[in-house]
């Protein structure tokens, strides 16, 4: 398995449309960085956002997710409240190949400011708009900034395509485009 830099990324994205839209140089002047990077590819957290509140004493349960534990809310900057958590998605929409895996990591200007940003990895053949899991662990409210950078996926090429993808297991996130709630 190795890590895959910068140069196949780019191929990728613009021969296969692995990132749409996918931005070829890191975009950093006044912003959150996003765009390629060395060995990974910096995505935009979109306008969209829902927000965990407990105003009617919901519990989270992901086998039967009630929506009434969030708050939905569309804007450039999304406050997410003290110790709590936003669901997010991606600018970008991602065609993964089938012999690459991802693991994403958040940035690191939202970590230092205590702000974790948590994504599943992206598996063999799995496309979509990624779902992003924003955590505020502070004890003051967190700014979020729509269409800048928020967490960095890393792909990674197995020796071998796996017997079976994500998009052979008919896998219950594929194509997802909103912000996605869990599914059983």
């Amino acid at each position: 398995m190795s890590i895959k830099s910068d140069r196949w990324i780019r191929q990728m994205a613009l021969e296969h449309g692995m990132i749409e839209p996918f931005a070829d140089r890191q975009v950093r002047e006044g912003v959150i960085s996003y765009g390629v990077s060395s060995y990974g590819y910096d995505m935009r957290v979109a306008t969209e956002f829902k927000i965990f509140t407990n105003v009617l004493n919901s519990m989270v349960d992901p086998k039967h997710f009630d929506p009434k534990s969030f708050v939905e809310w569309e804007g450039d900057v999304c406050i997410v409240p003290p110790n709590s958590f936003a669901l997010g998605r991606s600018v970008e929409y991602f065609r993964i190949p089938r012999n690459v895996i991802t693991i994403t990591v958040g940035k690191s200007t939202y970590a230092r400011c205590g702000i974790i940003t948590n994504v599943t990895p992206f598996e063999p053949e799995w496309e979509g708009f990624v779902t992003l899991e924003i955590s505020n662990t502070t004890p003051l409210p967190a700014k979020i900034y729509a269409n800048e950078g928020i967490a960095q996926a890393l792909f990674f090429e197995g020796d071998e395509p796996p017997e079976t993808s994500y998009a052979d297991r008919k896998g219950k996130y594929q194509g997802q485009r909103g912000v996605t709630l869990p599914r059983l």
